[in-house]
């Protein structure tokens, strides 16, 4: 296992294999029971029409959703197999929330692919088992619009609710057994992005060091 001095700033982590990438989300009892009887999302309850957004980390899903005890909306932990293709489409098509100098473009240009993509990328820190913020990034993707429908009827390969193992995790935290609890986690290793991909939403910002941020 990697240091987290040895982990770069920006980097994609995730459970894949040959042909699937693993994201996760967190739902109500309702949507995530219709997306597993069907194996994809179901509109209703499931809004195409909101932002929704997939995060290849299972730790930062877990820190955005309290390990399922958070509210009723993220009760529900669904890992979420997406096939590749889609997966690298979405990256290759994505533009970063935030402009940096850092960017291959210039400013204006950032702004009109800001317009015209419907994917986004933020870089949020990566959370250890305490839910505590790591000195490295963690991706979350949004999509919107014609990537929402390419999402749920194109790239969407299976669903599994992995709430009980969430839950199972947080309970051998909180008796300090982090051994058995890191055990449980899933496997996630680096993601291979093709260099024009890596140099628009890989790159290092300008105006963040890598060492820990403010942020923790």
């Amino acid at each position: 296992m990697r240091s987290a001095d040895e982990t770069p700033y920006r980097e994609i982590r995730a459970a894949y294999g040959p042909d699937s990438v693993r994201v996760y989300q967190a739902y109500s009892d309702e949507i995530a029971d219709a997306a597993l009887r069907r194996g994809t999302f179901v509109s209703p309850p499931f809004k195409r029409e909101r932002m929704t957004w997939i995060k290849p980390s299972f730790l930062w899903m877990m820190y955005r959703a309290g390990w399922g005890f958070k509210d009723a909306g993220q009760k529900r932990i669904l890992a979420i197999d997406v096939s590749r293709d889609g997966f690298d489409w979405a990256l290759a098509h994505a533009n970063l929330s935030h402009y940096d100098a850092a960017l291959p473009y210039s400013e204006l240009e950032w702004r009109d692919r800001s317009r015209s993509t419907d994917i986004v990328i933020q870089w949020d820190p990566e959370r250890d088992l305490a839910l505590q913020p790591l000195p490295f990034r963690a991706i979350q993707i949004g999509l919107r619009g014609e990537a929402v429908r390419r999402y749920v009827d194109e790239w969407i390969v299976g669903i599994t609710d992995v709430t009980s193992v969430a839950h199972d995790i947080h309970r051998l935290v909180q008796s300090g057994d982090r051994a058995a609890a890191q055990r449980l986690l899933p496997g996630e290793a680096p993601y291979p992005v093709d260099p024009e991909t890596a140099a628009r939403i890989l790159v290092l910002p300008a105006r963040e060091s890598t060492a820990p941020s403010a942020e923790g």
